[in-house]
């Protein structure tokens, strides 16, 4: 009974320190040297992504996503946003789901927009991804196109961590332009 006490309360801890990871507030050179650099890193390890960062009408990439769970989750991160190449602004994710699930994992989190449509809906403020929004999880041998759900398709890259569970939320997003 005991330890069951103890397992939870460093369970709790290590969402509370892992939530916190991806939230932490870098300078903007920071950030986007970090986006550079896992941009760079997805198109070396998944060449076909590259034709995405190239032809997508923008992309947000939020370089370093933290995320903790034990029942409850929660995952936050900082991100770049970029319009035809162009940074426009910045964006923060923040992510909040319930169910059956333990542990932590960092991630790399890309959204690309296929429309400047899909793009303006989130630039205009706080977007929302919907809990039945999917994403594409990139690993060795993936070889398929992305699907695109109102103009805009989610891929993530695991950079460590173990989670396992079923769980039910969606993520925000804030958009501010850069300056």
């Amino acid at each position: 009974m005991k330890t069951n006490n103890i397992l939870k309360t460093v369970m709790v801890l290590l969402v509370l320190v892992l939530a916190s990871c991806g939230s932490a507030k870098k300078t903007g050179d920071d950030l986007l040297a970090d986006a550079r650099e896992e941009r760079a890193m997805i198109e070396r390890e998944y060449p076909m992504m590259a034709n995405y960062f190239n032809e997508a009408e923008g992309y947000a990439i939020f370089p370093n996503v933290g995320k903790g769970a034990y029942i409850i989750g929660g995952a936050s991160g900082n991100g770049a946003v970029y319009e035809n190449g162009n940074l426009v602004g910045y964006a923060d994710l923040k992510q909040v789901d319930v169910g059956l699930q333990l542990g932590g994992k960092s991630f790399v989190e890309v959204l690309f927009f296929e429309t400047e449509e899909a793009l303006e809906r989130f630039k205009n403020g706080s977007y929302e991804l919907g809990a039945n929004a999917s994403a594409v999880i990139l690993d060795k041998g993936f070889s398929r196109d992305l699907d695109f759900q109102d103009g805009v398709a989610v891929v993530t890259v695991p950079k460590g961590g173990a989670m396992a569970g079923i769980s039910v939320g969606g993520q925000r997003f804030d958009f501010t332009p850069a300056q």
